[in-house]
């Protein structure tokens, strides 16, 4: 998407408009952002997806009074006639590839941001009660409608009794209700609660990764020691010594030497742009713990390395992350072997590289032969 393009999906706005106007700012309802929209999915095959144990899924419903949950798979769900119950569904992008075109659609927020589309069906009056995010969300109505109450709140103290992160007390400014094709967007830590007017209601959430800043840190200081472990710098070879240690009368007291010989070899650890672009760069791309990468066969592959296609075109599957920053090039939680030539750049950018592209006939050996591995793996795919 062009940033400088006008967007129905963002109801006129260009993304640029949009990112400086509302992106962690403040909402913005669209109707219509999708004309005769219709969901990758319908509400059975969402049930569906709830029976299998490599699916993230939830059901949500009050009774006397009571927030009551429950982790799937799911044999079997409520009936449909039952009101107020809510199924939730994570990550439906990375199991069916109508769900990952419509989430690529949010790519002009960088991908190192974008994390994964959730589907939620409920009956009528079902919701998940009052609550709030930590990170931004798109709420697309994919069929029948539902109600939202939204505000900008500063008492954000959660219901200790409830087993879902629900407000204890919920203040709504606001009140809409969208159809098929409507979407809200919503910053981070903007309370909402949307309740379902009808059986049919299937809700699209699209959510954005928004790590603590605790999180960062810690994750930043274990790659560090991971990577002191592989690779220790020059000045952080060898043992403590102190020659120059006198005979002491308090043997319990800990040395000053000692203490300014661990914060000097802290200080030769670098923490710098690199370590932290490969920190983010791995981290980022980690596959989910339910991704399962199935191998091709090789025998009905091209070979990539030695008989470069003509035509057809590399796509990279739904569930691969491939990120890129100056030469450093990440994919599915590794440091890429070659650096991010012009044609692996557009690989990551565009999901696909097609073979007969300027770019294409540029590549080296070395990432011809990583392609291949990576077609191997079942990471990208050849489309004839």
């Amino acid at each position: 998407m062009n940033p400088h393009t006008p967007a129905r999906l963002l109801g006129g706005l260009t993304p640029a408009r949009f990112m400086q106007r509302h992106w962690q700012r403040k909402p913005l309802l669209i109707r219509g952002a999708f004309e005769r929209f219709q969901p990758p999915l319908t509400i059975p095959q969402v049930k569906r997806l709830a029976r299998r144990d490599d699916v993230e899924s939830r059901l949500v419903w009050r009774e006397s009074g009571r927030w009551h949950m429950e982790r799937g798979p799911f044999s079997r769900l409520p009936p449909a006639r039952e009101p107020g119950w809510t199924l939730l569904v994570q990550g439906v992008n990375l199991h069916d590839d109508g769900a990952a075109a419509l989430m690529s659609q949010f790519r002009f927020v960088p991908d190192a941001r974008l994390d994964d589309l959730m589907i939620s069906i409920a009956t009528d009056q079902g919701g998940v009660g009052p609550h709030f995010d930590s990170y931004d969300v798109f709420l697309l109505q994919g069929s029948g409608r539902r109600r939202w109450r939204i505000g900008k709140q500063r008492n954000l103290e959660l219901d200790p009794e409830a087993p879902l992160k629900i407000l204890q007390r919920f203040d709504p400014a606001e009140e809409f209700v969208l159809e098929a094709g409507d979407m809200l967007y919503l910053p981070p830590a903007y309370a909402h609660d949307g309740i379902a007017e009808g059986d049919d209601c299937m809700t699209l959430s699209i959510g954005f990764r928004s790590p603590s800043l605790e999180e960062l840190a810690r994750g930043m200081l274990e790659f560090a020691s991971d990577s002191l472990a592989e690779r220790p710098p020059a000045a952080l070879r060898g043992h403590y010594r102190d020659p120059d240690q006198p005979a002491v009368d308090r043997p319990a007291a800990l040395p000053e030497s000692m203490v300014e010989a661990a914060l000097a070899a802290v200080s030769a650890v670098k923490f710098d742009p690199q370590l932290a672009s490969r920190y983010l760069g791995c981290w980022l791309t980690e596959p989910k713990p339910e991704v399962v990468f199935e191998p091709a066969n090789p025998d009905a592959l091209p070979d990539l390395e030695h008989n470069w296609p003509a035509a057809g075109v590399l796509a990279l599957d739904r569930r691969t992350q491939m990120i890129y920053r100056g030469k450093l090039l990440f994919i599915n939680g590794e440091v890429a072997p070659v650096p991010a030539g012009a044609a692996l750049r557009t690989l990551a950018d565009d999901r696909r590289l097609p073979c007969d592209a300027p770019a294409s006939a540029r590549l080296k050996d070395e990432e011809r032969a990583t392609l291949q591995e990576w077609l191997e793996a079942g990471w990208v795919h050849y489309l004839a």
